[in-house]
C-alpha cells in the first residue's frame, strides 16, 4: 500500500458550477514541493470530508493529480495520489457494468445509482514523480474512474439523465445546510 502525503491542510471544496470543474486539467510538468503540498493538502480535505477521492481541480487548481483512499470490492484498501493518470476500463465482451449509489464531494449529501465498467486500472505518476499503478473493482474501480473523469472536466451530473442530474441537485439542496460555504476547510459540518 502506497503512503499518502500528510501534513497538509484542508482546503474549500469547489461546487458543481464553478468553471474549474468543467475544464480539464492540465499535464503536471514539476514534481516539486509545490505538488507535494497540494497532495497533502488534497489528502488533509479528502479525509476531512470523509470521501474516498478528490481531484485537484476539486480544490481549484487545474493540475492533473487526483488523491484516493477507499476499498475494492473484497473490502481490501487501497490509497494513492496519480499525476498525469491514463485509464483503462474494459471493453467489448470483457465490458460488465454495475450499478451502485455514487455522489461527488463537489455537490456533498446526494446520490444517485450510476452504472460503471465493474473493473478499472491508473497509471501515471506520485507526488514524487515514481510511476505508479492501481487496478481493482467495486467502490475502487468507482472511485478511479470518477476522479478521471474530474480531471478532463466531466462531472457526474454532466453523465446523468436529466430526471437523475434533478434528483441529485435536489438532494444536495436538502443537504446544504450541513456543508456550509468553505467545507471542510472551515471545519464545520452539521452532519
Amino acid at each position: 500500500m502506497t503512503d499518502l502525503p500528510s501534513g497538509g491542510t484542508p482546503r474549500p471544496i469547489t461546487r458543481w458550477g464553478e468553471p474549474a470543474l468543467h475544464a480539464p486539467c492540465r499535464l503536471i510538468e514539476s514534481f516539486d514541493e509545490t505538488l507535494a503540498e497540494l497532495a497533502a493538502d488534497m489528502v488533509a480535505t479528502m479525509h476531512a470530508a470523509d470521501g474516498v477521492g478528490l481531484a485537484a481541480n476539486q480544490v481549484g487548481i487545474d493540475l492533473a493529480v487526483f488523491v484516493f483512499d477507499c476499498v475494492d470490492e473484497n473490502e481490501a484498501r487501497h490509497r494513492g495520489v496519480v499525476c498525469n493518470p491514463k485509464l483503462t476500463v474494459p471493453q467489448g465482451r470483457d465490458r460488465i457494468l454495475s450499478e451502485a449509489d455514487e455522489g461527488c464531494l463537489s455537490l456533498p449529501g446526494a446520490f444517485v445509482p450510476y452504472a460503471r465498467p465493474d473493473t478499472a486500472a491508473v497509471a501515471g505518476f506520485d507526488w514524487t514523480g515514481e510511476p505508479v499503478s492501481y487496478s481493482g473493482d467495486g467502490t475502487l474501480a468507482r472511485c478511479l474512474q470518477h476522479e478521471i473523469d474530474h480531471l478532463g472536466g466531466t462531472v457526474l451530473g454532466d453523465r446523468l439523465s436529466a430526471r437523475l442530474r434533478k434528483r441529485l441537485h435536489k438532494q444536495a439542496a436538502l443537504a446544504a445546510e450541513q456543508f456550509p460555504p468553505g467545507w471542510p476547510a472551515s471545519g464545520v459540518h452539521a452532519g
